[in-house]
């Protein structure tokens, strides 16, 4: 008898990425999950699934979600380590970062993803970066006092 552990049942991280990567384009060309859906044939609770990461997209799906959202195939992998090279280099296939998708995941994050680049002063990326790093250091002191 086999039994399920927690990881078996954690999402693929390359499932994880492709599916933030369909949430981001889908976003930023103001494209609804029902709307999606209904160009896919599928239901909105499918294309949430697949932006999760919860189920798998097929080659045949990814295909006409690029045609939909007006993309490449390759755009749902970019920043994806390629696996030709990652054994050549020594990466290992858990060195997909998770807390990408979940920032993702946040509508305030999507945005901020969105709009960062958009700035095109250095100096003012920083400043902003510095900003957030201060609150997040500050969250997490406040987290060890309790």
């Amino acid at each position: 008898m086999t039994t399920t552990t927690e990881t078996d049942r954690s999402p693929n991280p390359v499932d994880l990425h492709v599916g933030g990567r369909i949430r981001m384009r889908r976003k930023l060309l103001g494209v609804s999950q029902e709307r999606l859906a209904d160009d896919l044939g599928l239901t909105f609770q499918q294309v949430q699934k697949y932006e999760r990461g919860a189920n798998r997209v097929s080659a045949s799906k990814l295909y006409e979600i690029a045609k939909s959202l007006q993309t490449s195939i390759a755009y749902f992998f970019d920043g994806l380590v390629d696996p030709s090279t990652a054994r050549a280099e020594g990466v290992s296939d858990s060195g997909a970062e998770p807390f990408i998708h979940d920032f993702l995941m946040t509508p305030e994050g999507l945005e901020l993803a969105a709009l960062f680049p958009k700035i095109k002063r250095g100096r003012v990326r920083r400043r902003i970066l510095d900003l957030v790093r201060s609150m997040a250091e500050e969250e997490d002191g406040e987290g060890d006092a309790e």
